[in-house]
């Protein structure tokens, strides 16, 4: 059966007063290298079948992979049982209304190998550079192509078909004393230069070869892309309306209510979601597998779109469901699959920005992010995989990784420079989140609590 004749069959079976039904069909394609060598390639395949049933005031959901189509009734069955069971659900809405998309009818997209058919020639190219160069490469690709159909019995069908592509790059040096970390977003791939790529990990290795012991300490730091879209995932992942109504977060107002309107960044910072931005594109609806603080099951099919987060250094929203919006008196913002930051126009290149520097730290990327507090945001962390010395405007050496101790949200009220923005890969999060555009960040004062041990 195809994805639409499944939902289409699941909304049809009698029991529920109102049904949701999502279907995710899933292909991903990988290859793997060590050493200068490919060593493994594969393609996978997977289907999901999350069918959410609403009897009276009760809310059932049941999610399961692999379902054929004469197990279709027996997953719809055990969700209306669930919803008759259930507790009244407390962001219990009207389903949103609606018809079917145009583009309904069309097949699911996937992947296959041939999606590397121009990036394993290149990788070629680069094992054999950096054989030459005295490095070893290891790291993967990997593209996930999902697509998504949602049905309800209001007659709302709506699909979307996600590309996600990402290539991380990792350079040691023959003795393995040394250690280097690129990597890069993509949908398909042809906008990935290998050789770019390498380069920069070759001119980060060379850079090492000189070693500076510091100790821990406050210290002008320039943040790169990746690392920036490390501390506002965080951020973002904890903008919960409902938790900063509640004062749980950072984001609560003393004495009550949320700190939307309130200044966050002294400069004219904005961080937003477009689920239209070049690049970046994601779905353009809410998909709601089960309910929590941050999204509905009934929101299912919502539309979105670009949404401002902070706004010229201001919060400006919060992610909220319908549910949410509701309690605190705040728009319907639910969440979006991308996230942008930009500061002032005109900003400088990473590269400008080391130039410009008489004496800093340069980070290449953050590691282990854990939450100390969520009434500050303070996090803690590893640098990984390369600081340097940036003396007079060069980089004159590596120096020893730390612990640090931060908060994303602070931080911005300290930021004295915003870089130039472009498409870039966090390290910590790029398995749960790819779709970012940051700039690099000058930050006077970044804490480097301890030195860590970790080479």
């Amino acid at each position: 059966m195809t994805p639409q004749e499944v939902v289409e069959r699941a909304l049809a079976l009698p029991g529920a007063d109102d049904r949701v039904v999502i279907v995710d069909e899933d292909t991903t394609a990988n290859l793997r290298f060590a050493g200068n060598t490919l060593t493994t390639n594969g393609v996978a395949r997977g289907s999901r079948l999350t069918v959410v049933s609403i009897a009276g005031s009760g809310t059932g959901v049941v999610s399961r992979a692999g379902v054929t189509p004469d197990q279709i009734a027996d997953v719809v069955a055990a969700a209306d049982r669930a919803a008759r069971d259930a507790q009244p659900s407390e962001d219990a809405r009207p389903l949103v209304a609606g018809e079917a998309a145009a583009d309904w009818d069309r097949p699911a997209e996937e992947t296959s190998i041939a999606v590397f058919r121009d990036l394993a020639p290149a990788l070629g190219e680069a094992f054999a550079t950096a054989e030459a160069g005295g490095r070893r490469l290891y790291g993967f690709a990997e593209h996930l192509v999902n697509s998504v159909f949602v049905g309800t019995s209001t007659g709302l069908r709506r699909r979307h078909d996600q590309p996600t592509g990402r290539l991380e790059l990792n350079a040691k040096s023959p003795d393995m004393t040394r250690s280097a970390w690129v990597g890069a977003a993509t949908r398909d791939f042809t906008d990935v230069d290998v050789a770019a790529l390498d380069a920069t990990l070759a001119q980060r290795l060379e850079w090492a070869k000189r070693r500076v012991d510091l100790a821990p300490g406050r210290y002008e730091t320039l943040l790169p892309p990746g690392a920036v879209a490390d501390l506002m995932i965080y951020l973002y992942w904890s903008a919960g309306a409902r938790d900063a109504f509640d004062g749980r977060t950072v984001f609560a107002k003393p004495g009550g209510g949320t700190r939307v309107g309130e200044e966050l960044a002294k400069l004219p910072i904005d961080l937003y979601s477009d689920p239209g931005r070049a690049g970046v594109e994601c779905g353009g609806f809410t998909v709601a597998h089960a309910s929590s603080r941050e999204s509905s099951v009934f929101d299912n099919g919502f539309t979105l779109g670009p949404t401002k987060w902070i706004a010229d250094g201001r919060l400006a929203n919060l992610i909220q469901t319908r549910h949410s919006a509701e309690v605190t008196g705040l728009a319907e913002t639910p969440a979006i699959d991308n996230l942008i930051m930009e500061g002032p126009a005109g900003g400088k290149s990473l590269e400008e920005m080391i130039a410009a520097t008489e004496r800093g730290l340069l980070l290449t990327c953050l590691w282990y992010i854990r939450e100390v507090d969520p009434q500050t945001l303070l996090l803690t962390g590893l640098t990984r995989d390369g600081v340097y010395l940036v003396e007079n405007g060069e980089v004159t050496a590596e120096v020893n990784n730390f612990r640090f101790n931060e908060s994303p949200v602070d931080l911005l009220g300290r930021v004295t420079e915003v870089g130039a923005a472009s498409q870039t890969l966090p390290r910590e999060w790029n398995d749960y989140f790819t779709r970012t555009i940051m700039p690099p960040l000058r930050v006077p004062d970044f804490n480097m609590s301890t030195v860590s041990q970790a080479n």
